[in-house]
């Protein structure tokens, strides 16, 4: 098997898994600002879904795509539904002397006020002014009401308050759906659709590559619907036939000593004409090069967290000799072995 010096990208299964140790595009990225306010009781798990989706998006890139910042509806620090005190970055107040973020989201909660709050309305009465975007996270989407910002609009928020906003605002019209966006406005009913709203807004803004990126990291541990709970795998897409989720199996299985497509040809009984269709059709990528890539993103954990000396690495990675492994990292990620385990320690 050899390393071919024109194939330095990724193909695309294995790029997103190595994207954060890729060399940085030449693409200077102005980072979006977010703004959060918090709400008295506010959802902790909800709030937390969203900010980890945007800090996983920052870890998947070497320069930053987003800014967060936290903002007390009333006095910081903020006590959310679990009775933990947040100190938020600021109060409301702290938007008379700096711009509005790109967007602002109001963390709501099973326990959250329902009340209308003036300032709050004022200051998504401004962001929608400046067509800004804005969200809602649990009964969020309350305020958003109370400021007239989801007239004749749809919304999603946690069954708990449908009836209320059914009642209150009539021109509002509630969704079932767990998730709703039109156009600048984003509303989610729960934790796990905090994180979902999150994800299709980073796909717009930053493009789905991104977004595979970042689900790759927080979605290792899914729950099948048989509840077998295990660290998902390449081969455990359901999409993919299941003779190339066999040959992902076989391959994940034998990283130090590479088997060859001959021998995958007897294992799986399938001619070699057909595993390369297999992998060109559902992969885009040939069996070989995705075989490498494979084996790289293996030495380049190793690499990064372990102590283990670069010649072991390359020998439990199954490459023939420690400077043909070396060639193959610089190929893939611009820098040598030890000057990438040197950057990422410092």
């Amino acid at each position: 098997m050899t390393c071919i010096k024109e194939k330095r990208n990724f193909s695309t299964l294995m790029r997103d898994t190595n994207s954060p140790f890729l060399p940085a595009s030449d693409k200077n990225e102005v980072p979006v600002e977010v703004g959060f306010i918090l709400q008295q009781h506010f959802s902790m798990t909800a709030f937390t879904a969203a900010v980890d989706t945007l800090v996983t998006a920052n870890l998947v890139r070497t320069t930053p795509l987003f800014h967060y910042q936290t903002y007390a509806a009333e006095t910081s620090p903020v006590v959310s539904d679990l009775g933990i005190e947040i100190a938020a970055q600021g109060t409301l107040s702290a938007f008379e002397n700096k711009p509005l973020p790109d967007l602002l989201i109001i963390c709501g909660g099973y326990r959250c006020s329902t009340q209308h709050h003036p300032e709050l309305t004022r200051i998504l009465k401004q962001a929608d002014s400046q067509n800004l975007l804005i969200g809602g996270l649990w009964n969020g989407a309350i305020a958003l009401a109370h400021a007239g910002l989801l007239n004749q609009q749809s919304c999603a928020l946690h069954p708990d308050n449908h009836a209320y906003m059914r009642e209150q605002f009539p021109h509002v019209s509630v969704s079932e759906q767990v998730i709703v966006s039109e156009g600048n406005r984003l509303t989610s009913a729960g934790p796990v659709s905090a994180m979902e709203m999150m994800l299709q807004l980073i796909s717009q803004l930053r493009g789905a590559q991104v977004t595979r990126a970042i689900r790759e990291i927080l979605s290792c541990d899914q729950i099948s619907e048989d509840s077998n709970i295990r660290i998902s795998q390449p081969g455990d897409d359901p999409c993919l036939p299941q003779n190339l989720r066999d040959i992902l199996e076989l391959m994940a299985a034998n990283i130090e000593e590479p088997i060859s497509v001959d021998e995958l040809t007897t294992c799986i009984g399938i001619s070699r004409r057909q595993i390369e269709r297999l992998f060109q059709n559902h992969l885009d990528t040939s069996p070989g090069r995705y075989y490498l890539e494979l084996r790289i993103t293996h030495a380049r954990r190793l690499l990064l967290q372990s102590n283990e000396s670069i010649t072991n690495i390359a020998i439990a990675s199954g490459f023939v000799s420690t400077s043909h492994f070396s060639n193959c990292y610089k190929d893939y990620f611009g820098l040598s072995p030890s000057l990438a385990r040197e950057q990422h320690r410092n």
